[in-house]
């Protein structure tokens, strides 16, 4: 029996499902922590900080950072360092904190749409793999003169 190449497409798309799904094991918790930051973000945006607030709001971004490198893969774990620096306490403006909470925003939004898209992906081609396993069977049946089954095998 020869090797379908479409098969061989589809095999590694398979296997990256399965290594990436510990990744996902911890998807609640990141998706508190995107809830979290989303509703801090609206919240500093509507009224001005005193001293306190800032040095909290500076807290809560360090510790939902720590969070996330710990629940995140290696590679995102790296993106996230890439992208976000260490706030300086004793300098960090209000303005300086708004756009550091916008930009955990949208970083932890655009993890979530291509989660989102990987899934898609996947689904797709399991989807595809179905069908192509459907029209062999369909073949192999007509090929040995069995009668040939309806749309749902």
């Amino acid at each position: 029996m020869t090797e379908d190449p479409t098969q061989e497409q589809i095999e590694p798309e398979l296997v990256e499902e399965e290594e990436s799904s510990s990744s996902f094991v911890q998807a609640p918790k990141l998706m508190r922590i995107a809830s979290m930051t989303r509703a801090m973000l609206d919240e500093i945006r509507q009224s001005p900080l005193d001293e306190a607030g800032r040095l909290r709001l500076i807290e809560i971004h360090e510790n939902s950072l720590e969070e996330m490198q710990e629940i995140l893969s290696d590679d995102l774990r790296q993106e996230l360092s890439d992208m976000f620096g260490p706030v300086e306490k004793e300098t960090a403006t209000e303005s300086e904190l708004r756009l550091v909470q916008a930009q955990l925003v949208g970083w932890l939004e655009g993890l979530f749409a291509g989660i989102q898209a990987s899934l898609w992906s996947q689904q797709a081609a399991a989807a595809n793999q179905l069908q192509e396993m459907r029209t062999k069977a369909i073949e192999a049946q007509h090929r040995g003169g069995g009668e040939v089954p309806g749309q749902y095998l």
